[in-house]
C-alpha cells in the first residue's frame, strides 16, 4: 500500500485572501490601532503614531530578515537585549590591591580558572580541552 507524503509544509495556508491568518491579525492589529488613534486623538497626532504602527504591522505580516520571518527577529533581539551574557573571552587578571599582579606573559595554565558551565561532561571535556590548547599555543608564542 502507498501512503502520500505531505509536501510543501512549510507554506503557511493563505486564509484571507493572499494572506496567512498570522499576516491578516499584524495587520489588522495595526489598522485596529490606527483606528483609536484616529478616533480619540486630533488628526496631526493621529498621522504622527499612525505612520510607525503601521511600518511596523507591514514589517510583521511581510518582511524577512534572512528567510525567517520578522517576528522571530523582534523576539530573538529582544532576548539578547534583556537576558544575560556569559563572555567567555574576558580573562580578568587580579589588580594591584588584589594581591601580586599577574601579567599575562607570566601565567600559567595553572592559573586559568575554568568556570563550571553545565552538568554535561562532554561539555565540561571540550572546555577544558579548548582552555589547554589556548595555553599552550600561548606558550608557544611567548618563547
Amino acid at each position: 500500500m502507498r501512503y502520500q507524503v505531505p509536501q510543501f509544509i512549510e507554506v503557511e495556508d493563505k486564509i484571507f485572501g493572499p494572506l496567512t491568518l498570522k499576516q491578516f491579525i499584524y495587520l489588522a492589529g495595526g489598522g485596529g490601532l490606527c483606528l483609536v488613534f484616529f478616533s480619540l486623538l486630533p488628526l496631526y497626532i493621529t498621522i504622527t503614531l499612525s505612520l510607525p504602527v503601521v511600518g511596523f504591522s507591514l514589517a510583521l505580516a511581510f518582511y524577512e530578515v534572512n528567510g525567517r520571518p520578522f517576528v522571530h527577529a523582534i523576539e530573538h533581539a529582544f532576548g539578547y537585549f534583556v537576558g544575560s551574557k556569559l563572555y567567555l573571552w574576558k580573562q580578568r587578571l587580579p589588580s594591584a590591591g588584589e594581591g601580586q599582579v599577574v601579567t599575562p606573559a607570566s601565567s600559567t595554565p595553572a592559573a586559568i580558572i575554568v568556570p563550571k558551565l553545565s552538568d554535561s561532561r562532554l561539555k565540561d571535556l571540550a572546555w577544558s580541552l579548548n582552555i589547554k590548547e589556548h595555553a599552550a599555543l600561548k606558550e608557544t608564542n611567548n618563547v
